[in-house]
C-alpha cells in the first residue's frame, strides 16, 4: 500500500516527507490523493459539501502548505502541524471541512446572511439511532451578526453503539434542519466504509 495512505495515528515532523521527496511523490500520486478526497466529499443539497478529513487528508493539506511556503525548520513544520492536526478524526468522531457554495457573488452574499446558525444545525443519524448535530468551529468563530461563513469545521462525535452499528454496515444520513437550508442525504457505501475506517 502506498506509504502516504498508511494510518501512523499522529503526524510529526518525522514521519512527514522531506520537501524534495514530496515533490517527487506529488508528481506521481496527486490522481490517489484526489480520488481520496472526492471519496470522502459529501454534497447535501446544491449549496452545500462537506470534506470528512482523515490522517491522509491532512498529511496531504500540510505537506501542501510546506511545499507552497518552501518550509524546512523543524518548529516552522510543528506549527502547520498544530494548525491542521487537530483536524484528523479521533477514533469516536468524524471531522469535516463544511464548504457553502455559491458561486455568484450577491447570491452568495444573501444566501450567507439567510444561513446564520446553519453549521450548528448539520447532523449525522446512523440506522436505529437519533440525530448527532455538529459541534463546529471549534478553532474560532466564523460567523458575525451579518452573516455566516462559507467554510466551517465540524465535528460529529459519535457514541460506543453507534461506532459499533456504523462498523457492523449501519446506514447514515447526512441532514440539515436550518430552516432555509432543509436537506438530507444517505451517505454513499463507498464512502460510508473510508469514514467507518476512521471509528475505533
Amino acid at each position: 500500500m502506498d506509504t502516504f495512505l498508511q494510518k501512523t495515528g499522529r503526524i510529526t515532523t518525522e514521519n512527514l516527507m522531506s520537501l524534495e521527496a514530496y515533490s517527487k511523490y506529488r508528481k506521481l500520486h496527486k490522481a490517489d490523493i484526489i480520488a481520496h478526497r472526492k471519496l470522502r466529499s459529501v454534497n447535501l443539497g446544491e449549496h452545500m459539501n462537506l470534506q470528512f478529513e482523515s490522517e491522509t487528508t491532512i498529511r496531504y493539506q500540510i505537506q501542501e502548505m510546506l511545499r507552497i511556503e518552501k518550509i524546512f525548520e523543524e518548529d516552522d513544520i510543528q506549527s502547520e502541524i498544530d494548525t491542521y492536526a487537530p483536524l484528523v478524526p479521533s477514533g469516536s468522531n468524524w471531522k469535516a471541512t463544511m464548504l457553502l457554495e455559491y458561486p455568484e457573488v450577491n447570491e452568495r452574499k444573501r444566501e450567507l446572511a439567510r444561513l446564520i446558525g446553519v453549521e450548528d444545525r448539520l447532523f449525522i443519524e446512523v440506522q436505529g439511532h437519533g440525530h448527532v448535530y455538529a459541534i463546529a468551529d471549534e478553532d474560532l468563530e466564523r460567523e458575525n451578526a451579518e452573516k455566516t461563513s462559507s467554510v466551517h469545521f465540524v465535528r460529529f462525535e459519535l457514541t460506543p453503539a453507534m461506532v459499533a452499528e456504523v462498523k457492523a454496515g449501519a446506514s447514515v444520513k447526512l441532514g440539515c434542519d436550518h430552516t432555509n437550508y432543509p436537506a438530507h442525504v444517505s451517505i454513499a457505501p463507498e464512502t460510508l466504509a473510508s469514514l467507518a475506517g476512521d471509528l475505533k
